[in-house]
């Protein structure tokens, strides 16, 4: 016999709020519309996986926002529960591209010509995410001046100060000798490498019991970083895998541009302390 549906299960949704309403599922289960012609299965694939991307790009900065909050009112704890859930979304993003790899040479170039110069390169959430965390470049924001509403908000962004930024202004409000020159550094390019700073993050790494929510915070800050190279690394071996040594549809040298990516990192002194500290 079927099962019967329990009596307290809602069917009578005339004046109710639905689940498909709450996640406005019609307008996003239209939003996936492949060019190709005939239409190609595997480019539904590509679509969706780079429109989940942009999901989790937006909630990603959605979190950072709110750590930079956090720690330009100096408390430092809240952010470390954000800034763990960012770890996640980010090993979702990297996980996905297991996804993404299961389509071949043969397959893509099948309706790659679709895309035309569309590219990755080319989402301002993506750029936003690295200016956020200090990967500033303002040559990047040519490619957004024809888009005015992203290219003002990458402008803001390249402007202000990145979460490593308000930490390092937390760091010298609590009264530890943050370098000077660091503090009113020009906040539009990357952070440098700074031995007085890394003397400062040697003192906290020395010191865990004393100043325990940096050391903790320099410690969140890391396994960010660490899961963006592992994202890049990850990008690097699908691009390499499905279209070899091709350049990106956006004009990019598409594996090369992305192998110098590698060794990138948003917080070079929490790194390099690392060779200094006893042990």
């Amino acid at each position: 016999m079927p099962e019967r549906l329990d009596p307290h299960v809602v069917t009578d949704f005339s004046d109710r709020m639905t689940y498909a309403g709450y996640l406005q599922l019609d307008q996003l289960l239209a939003a996936q519309k492949p060019l190709s012609e005939p239409v190609h299965h595997d480019e539904m694939l590509f679509i969706i996986q780079h429109q989940t991307t942009e999901l989790w790009f937006k909630l990603l900065l959605h979190e950072l926002r709110a750590a930079i909050r956090y720690v330009q009112a100096d408390d430092l704890e809240p952010s470390f529960k954000i800034l763990a859930r960012v770890k996640h979304i980010q090993a979702q993003l990297v996980s996905q591209w297991g996804v993404l790899e299961t389509l071949t040479p043969t397959e893509y170039g099948q309706f790659r010509h679709v895309l035309g110069p569309a590219s990755g390169f080319q989402s301002p959430q993506y750029r936003q995410v690295e200016f956020i965390l200090g990967n500033k470049d303002a040559r990047m924001l040519e490619v957004h001046r024809q888009t005015p509403a992203a290219y003002e908000e990458l402008g803001k962004a390249l402007r202000a100060p990145s979460l490593y930024d308000e930490f390092l202004r937390h760091l010298a409000r609590r009264g530890l000798p943050v370098p000077k020159e660091v503090l009113e550094r020009d906040v539009t390019q990357p952070p440098p490498h700074d031995a007085g700073l890394r003397a400062v993050f040697r003192r906290i790494y020395e010191e865990p019991t004393r100043y325990w929510d940096a050391y903790e915070m320099a410690e969140k800050l890391v396994d960010v970083d660490e899961q963006f190279a592992l994202w890049r690394f990850r990008h690097l071996k699908v691009v390499q895998r499905i279209i070899g040594q091709k350049r990106g549809t956006g004009g990019t040298a598409g594996s090369e541009y992305l192998k110098h990516l590698i060794d990138l990192t948003f917080f070079p002194d929490l790194w390099d302390v690392r060779t200094d500290l006893r042990g």
